[in-house]
């Protein structure tokens, strides 16, 4: 898996080359789907999106989607917050310590190279089916924000780091006025790839685990039972929960890096 970096510039290179989905664009597919959808005329095998708008509309309104929401969000949210922790903190003992750069380098390879179907059966050996989605989130972040912060430490400008020396500025302002500054761009592709990673790897985790109340588990019985409206329905939601869970966390990272 490749991870993509920022350039000093901070903007995500990645981000600027993303084109925006256009509402016309959009519209053609769901018109595709809605004609493929009459062709089969199979709603088991493709239901409509007319008929997968009303039955998502059905299910906002109760109580036990919004639950479902709340456990898988709790726990995805936690692991990816507690990897971005943990990912900064080890990039920046790593950036210190050669010793701990070479210990963590196959870790971090191993996790990357390893297929989450594995992770998460092995996981699941050691980890209650409720904590799953908490574990593999955290576990498929963790790597992504190692190597975009390691990488931007390393790539610090050593000039400002020198002029620092040379007047004598206080680590705090350096951590402040060099550093921060320069491994912003960094954390915010980091978290932009991640994000959209560990709900995949989280949602997964859940369909597999099937933990009691979880979106994963609403999934599952209605691959069983074949509900195909709802097998759509909680995958708009999933989609739906990403992306806006995504622009807020981005949002407020970007605020945040708009202080400094």
């Amino acid at each position: 898996m490749n991870f993509i970096t920022s350039g000093r510039n901070g903007k995500n290179k990645d981000v600027e080359n993303h084109a925006k989905v256009k509402a016309w664009a959009a519209l053609f597919w769901v018109l595709i789907w809605e004609t493929a959808a009459l062709l089969i005329g199979q709603e088991i095998l493709l239901v409509s999106p007319v008929s997968v708008f009303l039955r998502f509309f059905d299910l906002v309104i109760t109580m036990d989607f919004w639950q479902s929401i709340f456990f898988s969000l709790c726990r995805i949210a936690g692991g990816f917050f507690f990897a971005l922790f943990a990912g900064a903190l080890l990039a920046l003992i790593s950036s210190f310590s050669r010793l701990a750069k070479e210990l963590a380098a196959p870790i971090m390879a191993a996790v990357k190279a390893a297929p989450v179907a594995s992770f998460i059966i092995l996981i699941l050996i050691w980890v209650p089916s409720r904590n799953l989605s908490f574990v593999i989130a955290f576990l498929i972040v963790v790597p992504v924000v190692y190597t975009n912060i390691l990488h931007g430490l390393e790539n610090v400008d050593k000039g400002l780091l020198e002029m620092a020396e040379v007047f004598r500025i206080s680590y705090p302002k350096r951590v402040r006025y060099i550093f921060l500054p320069e491994i912003a761009p960094y954390l915010r592709a980091a978290c932009s790839i991640s994000l959209g990673l560990c709900w995949k790897a989280g949602i997964a985790a859940e369909v597999i685990g099937v933990p009691a109340g979880s979106i994963g588990e609403k999934l599952y019985e209605a691959k069983v039972y074949l509900e195909t409206p709802d097998l759509f329905a909680w995958t708009v939601s999933i989609i739906l929960l990403s992306i806006c869970f995504e622009k807020i966390f981005l949002f407020f990272l970007d605020k945040a890096i708009e202080m400094e």
